[in-house]
Parts: structure tokens; C-alpha cells; sequence
């Protein structure tokens, strides 16, 4: 690590300056794993897959929809009810994956709009996604879910046990949420100033130390919390704003490239066009005319 302490790096960052006063955004964060009923494909397969899809080893189950069957619920079986587009919900199966869960954490993928009566009647009354059946309980929220599958379940440790270390990357993990609101805020204005400084926040976190190209040095929760949003926003804002958020950055480029090489993560990738076109319907964003 360089000299900076680990902690305060929010309150020195030129975003904490800005980030209050950032309006709160029309549509809840969690509006990025919808879409609206006009499609931007053809065929609906393929944002929502119907049939089973193949990753590297392993069969993605079909989606369940309002005419689909529960599984059968609370019998020992963990599940993790998922979707194949939502990025609060690729966060959780970014970390079973890395744990090598896959055997043991059952994946569930609900169709997010058409979604079972049974979802939010008999598993998990807030109606979103993810959840996870686990020992009779069903626990809600993709923070939480990522901590608790890394601390209840065997595999590699993915969140550090050093206090001061634990406390950075618990001030990344709370800062993510304002990313993302900072990009979406921009999305819908002619202004580039915050995400340039939230984007900044994330290079200026990603010197911080230097045995590894990831937050923490080592590939963890905080970056499997950033990447399914990175995933999105990166392609988005070159299409739609002409505006590269790795231009300049060379630890941002760098990041990204290798957390496509992590397979955990690669197995839950979809196409990135397919990823801007739903968020292109999903905030009204509109094009330059052709």
C-alpha cells in the first residue's frame, strides 16, 4: 500500500466535496434491472433467457415466469433467486461463483417482468431480486447476501480480516451506491462533472495498494460490488455521452481488464450491447439523430 492511510479516503476524495449534493434520482438503483414492457430485441430470449443457457461448466436453469411452478421450497435445498440481467443480483452470483458454489447454491432466475405470485408470497415479500433460501430463511439485499455467502459457506475468503483493511473496504462498499447514482444523474444531463469525479474516486482507490491490480490488492467483495455496474456503465457512456471512463485512468483500464479474466465473473458476463440497449429503454436515454 502507498502511504495513505486506509481510511478517509472518501472524506479526501474531490467527490465527498460534491456528492451532497447530488439530487436523489427519479427511479430507485434498483429501476437498472428492469425494463420497460417495449422490448429493445426482437426476441425476447435474448435479454431474458427462456431456455438454459451454457456458461464455462455449468447450465443456467430457465428462467421462471408467472406461469411457472415454485421449486420445492425450504426442503434443505439452498437457492439463490436471481436474475440474468440485474446487476444488484450478479453481484451475489459473482460470489458464490468464487467460492465455487455452484453445486451447493441452487440458481433461481425470476423473470423480472412477469414474476411469480409464489416468489412474493411464500419467499420473499419485498418481491426483488436476490434472495437466498438458506437453512429455512430467505435474506434479502446484495451487500448483505455477498458477506454472508463468503463468512456461512467454505471457499476462498473474499473480504479481509485486518480491521483497518476491513474499514476500506467497507467505505468502498458504501460509496458504490453513490457511484452509481452519480453516473445515472449524469446520464440525464448535459453534465459529465460527477461521474468524472465518481470515476476518479475509483482510480484514486485502485493506487491505493500496490501487491495486486484490485481494490484491496487482491480480487474481493469490492470488486465483484463494482463490476456488474462497471460492466454497464462503460459501454453505455461511450455510446451514449462519447465519454470513456478508462481515458485517462490507466488503473481503471487496467482493473477492468482483470476482471475479465476472472472466471467467477466471466461465467455471469452477457453481451454488452444487449446490457445498453435495455438501459437505453430503461432511462429514456436518448441518442444524438444519426
Amino acid at each position: 500500500m502507498t502511504g495513505t492511510s486506509y481510511t478517509n479516503l472518501l472524506s479526501t476524495s474531490p467527490f465527498h466535496k460534491v456528492a451532497h449534493k447530488l439530487p436523489s434520482y427519479s427511479l430507485p438503483l434498483q429501476a437498472l434491472c428492469l425494463r420497460r414492457s417495449t422490448r429493445p430485441f426482437s426476441n425476447k430470449t435474448s435479454a431474458v433467457p427462456k431456455a438454459a443457457i451454457a456458461t464455462e461448466g455449468e447450465v443456467l436453469p430457465p428462467v421462471l415466469d408467472s406461469s411457472s411452478e415454485p421449486p420445492p421450497l425450504f426442503d434443505g435445498t439452498t437457492r439463490l433467486y436471481t436474475s440474468y440481467i440485474c446487476p444488484y443480483a450478479q453481484r451475489v452470483w459473482i460470489a458464490r461463483n468464487s467460492k465455487g458454489l455452484q453445486e451447493k447454491i441452487k440458481l433461481v432466475p425470476i423473470d423480472l417482468e412477469d414474476r411469480p405470485p409464489w416468489y412474493k408470497e411464500k419467499v420473499y415479500p419485498p418481491n426483488k431480486v436476490p434472495s437466498l433460501e438458506h437453512d429455512n430463511e430467505v435474506r434479502g439485499e446484495s451487500l448483505d447476501l455477498m458477506k454472508y455467502i463468503d463468512s456461512s459457506f467454505e471457499g476462498p475468503a473474499l473480504y479481509p480480516n485486518d480491521p483497518a483493511m476491513r474499514e476500506f473496504a467497507e467505505e468502498l462498499l458504501s460509496y458504490s451506491d453513490t457511484f452509481n447514482r452519480a453516473v445515472l444523474f449524469s446520464l440525464k444531463g448535459e453534465s459529465l462533472n460527477e461521474i468524472s469525479s465518481a470515476v476518479n474516486y475509483l482510480e484514486m482507490a485502485l493506487s491505493k495498494f500496490s501487491d495486486g491490480p484490485f481494490f484491496l490488492g487482491q480480487f474481493s467483495l469490492v470488486d465483484i460490488a463494482y463490476a456488474p455496474f462497471v460492466e454497464r456503465f462503460h459501454p453505455l457512456l461511450l455510446e451514449v455521452k462519447n465519454y470513456d471512463i478508462t481515458t485517462g485512468r490507466p488503473m481503471l483500464r487496467s482493473w477492468i481488464e482483470n476482471m475479465n479474466k476472472i472466471e467467477a465473473y466471466k461465467q455471469t458476463k452477457r453481451d454488452p450491447q444487449e446490457l445498453v440497449a435495455v438501459l437505453k429503454k430503461r432511462f429514456s436515454v436518448t441518442l444524438p439523430p444519426c
